[in-house]
């Protein structure tokens, strides 16, 4: 994989033609070895023929059952379909373990390497039964996401609030999975019309916005104690930019779904905190989100993965869309811009993982998890982009 060397104008950057013929093809090519079962963790553009290894989790299952299921709705006539199938038969039938449970890391053949049922993988579960159910109407997928979460309120619920990491009471406890949670639920919701699961969505909302969220500095604190309080030492301090734009994204739809004024105030908090201390405005390298910062705004990690800045697109894009938001706007064709050149290869949909902050790659293999949230901004994207245009 390249980098490109010259800008393109947002008008001429990669669209729905684009998740179409390049990114979802190219994909669905890559991660399904043939006649093998489940989907590959890596990929190596050096390497692209070498036998990805037989090494399969619960996590980049859902995730990429998700991909392609949302893949099928943007193009039926894709065959993402199919490789939908292929990753929903592989979670149903390798990596569930009964009554709500998925082991954490299975072989291929489905033998379990790692039996811990882990609530980040639990989330990723739930978000890809409401893509699957919504892409084939298939009731197995809504049976299941009642088996979880009836299994995260029996097994993992906190006393402190929330949920415990995984079944072996994993400290320290994150925002992460409780964040995923809410992605899912809110999925759910607009696959089924069920206003259970905005319940669920909001149980999640008021413990973000009571635990995890720092009233001071209006940040979102990452790693905690059992009873929520800042993790000791630099972990507690601990910010990711990326984080506070999906959250804000997250936050906005929340309040679009209930009507929730507090959360879309929460929202404005978080971003405002993303904007002012997580981003490079481009003065020593590429623009974009930064990989960490501390509670107070100060540089943690100058370097860039790739999937924050999916985050601030999706984050700009939720200010657009219900806010108006004139300055977001401007940041999103910056971020599109940027994203385009340093991070993702239009021509082949293939990217570079992280960058040094003057934009130098700082590795070539791919972690096929992220295309869930390189698709996932580029739908949005496209939707939100086609609902302005048809507005009257």
């Amino acid at each position: 994989m390249k980098r490109l060397d010259a800008a393109e104008t947002g008008a001429g950057l990669p669209g729905r033609d684009w998740l179409r013929q390049v990114l979802i093809p190219g994909w669905a090519q890559r991660v399904v070895q043939p006649g093998r079962p489940g989907f590959v963790e890596w990929f190596d553009p050096a390497a692209a023929t070498q036998d990805a290894g037989a090494v399969r989790t619960t996590l980049v299952t859902a995730r990429l059952t998700y991909v392609f299921s949302h893949a099928h709705l943007l193009d039926p006539a894709s065959g993402a379909l199919a490789v939908a199938r292929h990753g929903f038969a592989f979670l149903r039938d390798a990596c569930q373990d009964g009554q709500g449970r998925f082991r954490h890391v299975v072989g291929e053949d489905g033998s379990p390497i790692d039996a811990r049922t882990d609530l980040y993988d639990l989330a990723f579960v739930l978000f890809a039964m409401a893509w699957f159910y919504r892409a084939t109407q298939d009731e197995q997928a809504l049976a299941i996401a009642n088996e979880v979460i009836g299994f995260i309120e029996r097994e993992l619920a906190h006393p402190e609030g929330g949920f415990a990491e995984d079944t072996l009471g994993t400290l320290p406890r994150r925002q992460n999975p409780h964040m995923h949670l809410l992605e899912a639920f809110h999925a759910l919701a607009e696959a089924t019309g069920d206003s259970r699961w905005l319940d669920h969505a909001c149980g999640i909302v008021g413990l973000a916005r009571e635990r995890m969220i720092d009233a001071a500095t209006g940040s979102l604190g990452e790693y905690f104690t059992t009873d929520w309080q800042p993790a000791p030492g630099a972990a507690g301090a601990l910010r990711e930019p990326g984080h506070h734009f999906e959250w804000t994204w997250l936050l906005l739809h929340h309040w679009r779904l209930t009507g929730d004024v507090q959360a879309r105030d929460l929202a404005d908090r978080l971003y405002g905190f993303a904007i002012k201390h997580g981003l490079d405005e481009g003065s020593a390298g590429p623009v974009a989100a930064f990989d960490a910062v501390d509670r107070i705004g100060g540089l943690v990690a100058a370097t860039k993965l790739l999937w924050p800045q999916t985050e601030a697109i999706k984050a700009f894009l939720a200010r657009i869309e219900l806010l108006g938001d004139a300055d977001a706007a401007r940041r999103l064709d910056i971020h599109l811009d940027s994203m385009f050149r340093c991070f993702v290869a239009p021509e082949t949909g293939l990217w570079f993982n992280q960058l040094t902050r003057d934009g130098t790659p700082t590795q070539t293999m791919i972690p096929v998890r992220v295309l869930y949230h390189l698709l996932l901004a580029m739908a949005e994207w496209e939707r939100v982009r086609l609902g302005m245009a048809s507005s009257p």
